[in-house]
């Protein structure tokens, strides 16, 4: 066994005996700034150590091949009408889907923004055959009834069904269907004297010369079939209209028995009053809600490949013409993001591991994009080029990596174009081939405890080499001064 003798032979720290040390004011000025000193980088290497640490690097986007992309959006459209409001989705590699409805949701909205109701339904569009009768006798003339802003009220108050074909001379599905249009009223007048039966007539509105009459039955595109029922369509609440649009077949044919389905709830009466709770109960499959103002918010989501491709809003119709003059797509974003939502944990978390990440991932929010152009507001195109770019993060926990969460930032120019086509609104996404991956550094605890060992140690040290050169200065100008004094 060693001796106690033997094992005191390797202590390392040998102590002085107390009789032999003294104390000095400058000693004990030097110990209370190492303490302060110890203290401040205890507290400065405790901050650090709490505070995240990541790597980012600038790889190759690591999607694999076929996987999609989601995007969301809600779009304020307070000129758009919803009846013919289209989502329209293209990219390079050839895909091209038209009118998007399982997705995306449209509400009705006046010019000030604000919904007037639940959400549009438009219903399914039967695909329209025929749009006019091949060829129809002259004889027939003008069947129905030329409508203006002076006498439509009258005539919309006078008839418990009145049925308007808003259209255009130029538009050349209007053009179609003006023979067996007017072929309809005149046989539908024969059949039920507007005089002696009183339940029904047919008329027509030229938007072309009677465009306030039509902007404030908020008419896009042409021609447009409107049915009016006294009772419930005849009012002015806020400039809605409570009325239903025809999407029924052109044919002479198949207009008047539309016409007749409509007149069968309706009771003959010589005063020409219609009983509103029957009329509402008619239901024909070629007829759908009318939007209830000019306006349409717009919102859902679509799965896109990550190619280059285009979202595009715009007032579409295989049936009708527009002119590209009255149509306005200026827009109100609310959202427009990339990639899916995330929770308010995992933003917790985003903001704990990069707090500068997130601040582009909805980039277009709050903006307004007024189509006009100089004086006029007239055929203009609102485009946006947006560039993505996808962070990926990866955290570790209990020293495996493992990811975190993924998020699409990107950047938006947007401009007005002067079109020559319907006015559109156009977003148009580019992903980035590469991607940023960002990766939380891993901090031991044994690094920290080296750390704060080293700290003690080091001011320890120097505090005493700085007392032990102050004590021997002082020790040798006294030596001087007494040497002086002798």
């Amino acid at each position: 066994m060693f001796s106690t003798s033997k094992l005191k032979s390797v202590d390392f720290y040998r102590k002085i005996p107390r009789d032999l040390t003294e104390a000095s004011l400058s000693g004990a000025g030097l110990s209370i700034v190492a303490a302060l000193s110890m203290m401040f980088l205890f507290g400065m290497e405790l901050n650090n150590y709490m505070q995240v640490r990541t790597t980012i690097s600038v790889i190759v986007d690591k999607s694999l091949d076929g996987e999609f992309l989601r995007i969301d959006f809600n779009i304020s459209f307070p000129a758009l009408s919803c009846e013919f409001a289209s989502v329209d989705l293209s990219d390079i590699l050839g895909t091209n889907r038209l009118n998007i409805t399982k997705t995306v949701r449209k509400y009705s909205i006046d010019s000030n923004m604000k919904s007037t109701g639940s959400e549009f339904h438009p219903g399914p569009i039967p695909n329209i055959v025929n749009h006019g009768d091949e060829d129809v006798d002259d004889e027939y003339g003008e069947g129905s009834v030329s409508l203006t802003s002076e006498n439509f009220d009258k005539f919309s108050h006078q008839y418990p069904i009145l049925v308007v074909n808003f259209y255009a001379p130029w538009c050349f599905w209007s053009n179609r269907m003006k023979p067996s249009w007017e072929k309809a009223a005149k046989i539908i007048k024969e059949r039920y004297d507007p005089d002696v039966d009183g339940r029904i007539i047919m008329g027509k509105v030229d938007c072309t010369e009677q465009s306030e009459l039509c902007r404030s039955h908020h008419i896009q595109g042409y021609p447009t079939v409107r049915i009016f029922r006294k009772g419930s369509d005849v009012r002015d609440n806020h400039g809605q209209h409570d009325h239903e649009s025809y999407y029924g077949e052109r044919d002479t044919e198949s207009l008047v028995v539309a016409m007749e389905t409509y007149i069968a709830p309706v009771p003959r009466e010589h005063q020409k009053v219609a009983l509103e709770d029957e009329s509402n109960k008619t239901q024909v499959i070629s007829k759908r809600p009318a939007p209830l103002t000019g306006g349409c918010r717009i919102e859902g989501f679509v799965r896109v490949k990550k190619v280059p491709g285009n979202l595009i809003i715009s007032a579409h119709s295989g049936a009708h013409s527009f002119d590209p003059s009255l149509i306005n797509v200026s827009h109100y974003i609310s959202q427009f993001s990339f990639g899916r939502k995330l929770s308010v944990k995992m933003l917790s978390e985003l903001k704990r591991i990069t707090p500068y990440l997130g601040k582009s991932h909805d980039r277009l929010s709050g903006k307004t994009y007024i189509a006009k152009h100089g004086e006029t507001d007239a055929k203009i195109t609102i485009e946006h080029y947006l560039q993505v770019v996808k962070t990926e993060i990866m955290t570790l926990r209990s020293s495996v990596e493992s990811k975190l969460l993924e998020e699409y930032e990107y950047t938006a120019h947007s401009s007005l174009v002067e079109s020559t086509d319907i006015p559109v609104a156009k977003f148009h996404f580019e992903p980035a081939p590469m991607q940023v991956l960002v990766t939380e550094d891993l901090k031991f605890f044994s690094h920290f405890i080296t750390n704060i060992c080293a700290i003690i140690g080091g001011v320890f040290t120097v505090a005493g080499i700085l007392d032990s050169i102050l004590h021997n200065t002082f020790r040798m100008m006294k030596k001087i001064e007494l040497g002086k004094n002798f």
